[in-house]
Order: C-alpha cells, then structure tokens, then sequence
C-alpha cells in the first residue's frame, strides 16, 4: 500500500523536529548527537511509514505488539532496519519475537529467556537483549519491569543464554512523576549495574515527552513515536 500524498514530507518535518531537540539536549549534557540513537516507534501506522522512515534515514524502528510487529518486520525485510521489541512479552510469544527481533528492550523476568535463547537460535542469529527496570512504586497496578534487586539474577540468565547477548537497560519514566526525578534514579541504577557489567552500558530511556531528561542522564537511545509520526491512527 502506497502512502498518502504529503505524508514523507510529515514524517520528514517530524523528523527534524526530534533529531533538533536531541542535538539540543546532548549539546546541553556535554554530549555527543551521535552517542544517542533514535528508535522511531510505528505502533498503530503502516508500513508504508516504515518505508518512508527508512528512506529519510532511520535505522531502528521499535514496535510492542507482536502480530503487529511480525507482519511488519517480514513486509520490510528487505529495509535492512534495526528491529527492536519494546513491549511487554509473554513468555509463549518469546520464541516468536526473537525469530524477526534483533533487539528486545522489555525483558524483566527470566522466564522469558528460554523462549527467547530458542527463538534467536533456530533463526542462527544473535539478538541482543536490555534488561526493562521498573522505576514504578511498588505496588502500582500494571507496572513492569524488574525490580531493581533483580537485575544481578535476571543479568545471570541472560548471560547463560546462547543466542542472546545483554546490552544494558530500558526504562520507562512512570506516569505521574517529574521524569528528572525518575530519571535521576535510573541513572543510579545503571551505575550499579555496570559496575558488574561494564559491556552492557546501552540505555533505553526517553520518549517524546521526555527524551531530554533521558539524554542527560545518559540515555544512548530514546523511543519516540507521536512526535515524529503524529496522532495514532483512531482505528486500531
């Protein structure tokens, strides 16, 4: 399916629009624009958009359903793109995630590792893998990521995992908080963890509201959807 007419020009001013708050934003924390790499999220567009996306220069494109994703990733397969799952996992679908993923940002339990090691391995590929920890209040209805404590024993398993290779930590500021706040105590944590696993230093943070707090802390990848592709579709 083709894109609508004036659609790569959308997506092309959207683009602009983020890759300038992100120079903004590391020009401020002293940092390098090319430390820090756009994931654009596509959940709920074409791919027609993917297309597009591509051909204006994106590399990484993030999804967090996995039918969705799938059937996107196989339609542009021939886009050679950095394919990264962000969304919460199910343990039944790990397997069929790590079959088109390279990346998988949301794994916060070990129960997904199995699924996730056999996946990669019958694709004979390598997928790389972030550790998602909950900056969430205990207690809080539908949070996820792993807690804090657990990221040495979830780390382990990865790490036993044939097929799978740990990069570092994705984060998700929690709704209702100042995300300098939440931010500033994921970059505490990351502190930490590198301590124990100094190759796994990527850090997923950030999205299009709060990508500039991300990007001060360290984050080497924001997620951002709606600022570059606008509104999400109403008919999902």
């Amino acid at each position: 399916m083709s894109a609508p007419a004036g659609r790569r020009e959308e997506l092309e001013a959207g683009l602009a629009g983020v890759r300038a708050r992100i120079a903004a934003a590391c020009a401020e924390a002293g940092r390098d624009p090319d430390e820090v790499r756009l994931v654009v999220v596509t959940k709920f567009f074409p791919a027609s958009d993917v297309r597009l996306l591509a051909d204006l220069g994106v590399t990484d494109v993030g999804e967090n359903r996995h039918q969705e994703a799938e059937a996107k990733a196989a339609e542009c397969a021939d886009l050679g793109l950095t394919w990264h799952f962000i969304g919460g996992l199910q343990s039944n679908k790990a397997a069929a995630v790590a079959a088109y993923a390279d990346v998988v940002e949301s794994v916060d339990r070990a129960k997904l590792v199995r699924g996730l090691d056999r996946g990669a391995g019958e694709r004979q590929a390598v997928v790389d893998v972030l550790l998602q920890v909950s900056l969430d209040p205990p207690g809080r209805p539908g949070r996820a990521g792993a807690e804090p404590d657990q990221l040495a024993a979830l780390a382990a398993a990865v790490g036993d995992a044939e097929h799978l290779r740990l990069r570092g930590l994705m984060a998700v500021a929690p709704l209702g908080e100042d995300p300098a706040t939440a931010f500033a105590r994921l970059a505490g944590i990351r502190q930490e963890f590198l301590v124990d696993h100094p190759d796994a230093g990527l850090l997923s943070a950030g999205m299009s509201g709060d990508l500039e707090h991300a990007v001060k802390i360290g984050a080497t990848h924001v997620r951002v959807g709606s600022a570059v592709l606008g509104s999400r579709p109403q008919v999902q």
